[in-house]
């Protein structure tokens, strides 16, 4: 089981893809694997044969332990690497090394059949999302395997073979599936759902992160009229020129991330009898969807300009909702930032995405009224919010760090440049 990242210790499988006996390329999926960061297909490290699975579907196993083996070819290029029992352990898939050599293998048309039938978790999605029934799609991939390309092309088709929708009741022989939740009618005032991988991995997060970390909060608001004349004066150019849309967010994240550098405490972790200030600011994107949140990561993010920041949020926002992340883009981050006020939010107390140190929060803008000069004027404000690790941060450091962002956010200007 390999690990994605520094704070995962234990993972589950969702699906092999692969049966004892069967031939595997290097880099081919054998499994999809869940955990609290991402879902996603584990590729083969070799080619050969799969020999025998250890770990049932469903099951969790931490870091490091073995869940399949692999027997492999034997071409005296290099030593096997594992000791006296003669097996090495790649990346979680474990290869024999066989003396034997190897045969030719002819695949019979209908050995495709049990392929049809597995499906990754983002072609499931992308089905459930547009109903469209799996069962009618033709796969084109390996072992007649249905692809997300085979999916959209149903889409697009005048004759979408689309599901029948609604609640049933479960079959004894009919599992549910687990890549969503389903609902089961248990009488006519309630149904039940069961709960998937996904949810549970996300409620035994929130679970460690308010179990371990004594949460704190804290709020400051900030004038954003110019960042809203600024915005809608360069968004139309933007998008020409882009092909995205230039989003609040982008403008908040420079801000935020400036102010990080001016208080790298807040980009730190608590170890026990240490706190690790990390050195790069890797900023993790709060990404909502209907059944999870997703936090994908934006990588050095103090490297990158305003429209840099507005590309990696449109492609990683996208990834996330059609559940395209990689390990990689899931993983690796320092500090959280949540735009809870996409949908209307304007107070909100988010828990830490374990095990950072903060999560901060821009909520919606909204008009109000305030005083300036002793005068009421209407102007654009928006609460920006602050939930921090007591171990590590104290509310004066929060609050000038608050404070740094909205300065930063409110010296946007007619002369501010994306480039």
């Amino acid at each position: 089981m390999p690990q994605f990242a520094e704070s995962v210790v234990e993972a589950t499988i969702g699906k092999w893809l692969k049966n004892p006996g069967e031939l595997i390329d290097e880099y081919e999926p054998i499994c999809e694997i869940i955990s609290e960061k991402v879902t996603a297909e584990l590729p083969s490290t070799v080619s050969g044969k799969l020999h025998e699975i250890y770990v049932a579907e469903g099951a969790t196993v931490s870091v490091g332990s073995i869940i399949c083996t692999v027997v492999v070819e034997d071409d005296g290029a290099t030593a096997p690497v594992a000791s006296s029992n003669g097996v090495d352990t790649v990346g979680g898939v474990t290869a024999e090394r066989s003396k034997r050599p190897q045969q030719t293998v002819a695949v019979a048309s209908d050995a495709d059949a049990p392929m049809r039938s597995r499906v990754s978790p983002v072609v499931r999605r992308l089905a459930d999302e547009h109903d469209v029934d799996l069962s009618q799609v033709q796969g084109t991939g390996l072992g007649g395997r249905i692809t997300r390309r085979d999916v959209l092309k149903a889409i697009e088709s005048p004759n979408v073979p689309v599901r029948t929708t609604g609640l049933h009741l479960t079959q004894p022989d009919k599992p549910l599936d687990t890549t969503k939740n389903e609902a089961q009618h248990s009488s006519d005032r309630e149904y039940i759902m069961d709960v998937n991988h996904i949810r549970s991995a996300i409620a035994s997060k929130m679970r460690q992160s308010v179990t371990e970390i004594p949460h704190a909060w804290t709020m400051i608001e900030a004038d954003v009229t110019n960042l809203v004349k600024l915005r809608n004066k360069l968004k139309d150019e933007f998008i020409r020129k882009e092909g995205i849309n230039l989003t609040y967010l982008a403008f908040v994240l420079k801000a935020v991330v400036n102010a990080i550098k001016d208080y790298p405490i807040m980009n730190s972790v608590w170890a026990v009898d240490k706190i690790i200030v990390k050195k790069d600011i890797n900023i993790s994107l709060a990404v909502g969807t209907e059944d999870a949140v997703y936090v994908p990561v934006i990588r050095k993010a103090d490297q990158k300009n305003i429209a840099g920041l507005a590309r990696e949020i449109d492609e990683l926002t996208r990834k996330a909702r059609e559940g395209r992340l990689t390990p990689d883009e899931s993983t690796g981050g320092t500090f959280t930032v949540n735009n809870t006020g996409s949908f209307g939010s304007i107070l909100s107390y988010p828990i830490i995405n374990y095990p950072q140190a903060a999560n901060f929060t821009f909520e919606s803008i909204v008009k109000r009224p305030v005083v300036i000069d002793d005068m009421i004027a209407v102007r654009s404000m928006v609460n920006l919010c602050l939930s921090l690790d007591h171990r590590i941060l104290d509310g004066v450091i929060c609050g000038r760090f608050l404070q740094r962002v909205k300065e930063n956010i409110e010296s946007y200007g007619p002369d501010t440049k994306l480039y």
